[in-house]
């Protein structure tokens, strides 16, 4: 699945795009905190708030793109003393799951902020090889917003 990978900033999107990526069914089998349905304001407020993350923490979540078209949303939010890496792509892009994921973390490699990522996943996934692969260790379950995740940590070497 070769193709030029890009991360922009989310404004970079048309909002319209990204309502109609979080309103598809799949995306949201295995994202128990996405509830109701997405319309170009809601996408905006999403954007906004995504923004606001970059504003504070002088990182945050991007825009994945693929040979110039829009294949998902990801990136860091820190949370408390950690910086969760979050990933949500089109379904019919899922396949480049991988390929976005190891170039994200190369940059958190690179940033000394960054000494550790985490990642929550949702009890419904099943297949985590690819965290495994990754060198990411369990940390045990948590609870947000009354929903249990699966949290994994993954060392980058960064100073912190």
């Amino acid at each position: 699945m070769a193709g030029q990978l890009d991360f922009l900033r989310l404004p970079d999107v048309p909002p319209d795009e990204i309502a109609r990526h979080m309103s598809h069914p799949r995306t949201a089998e295995h994202m128990p905190l996405l509830t109701g349905a997405w319309d170009r304001e809601r996408a905006l407020a999403f954007v906004a708030a995504k923004e606001a993350c970059w504003a504070r923490d002088g990182l945050g979540h991007w825009a994945f793109m693929c040979d110039g078209a829009y294949v998902g949303w990801g990136g860091f939010q820190k949370e408390g003393d950690d910086w969760d890496f979050g990933l949500v792509l089109v379904p019919a892009r899922f396949g480049l799951g991988l390929r976005i994921a190891h170039k994200a973390l190369a940059f958190a490699r690179a940033d000394a902020r960054i000494p550790h990522v985490t990642f929550l996943l949702p009890q419904s996934r099943r297949h985590l090889g690819a965290l495994a692969r990754l060198g990411a260790t369990p940390m045990g379950d948590v609870t947000l917003d009354g929903v249990s995740f699966q949290k994994f940590r993954l060392d980058t070497g960064g100073a912190g």
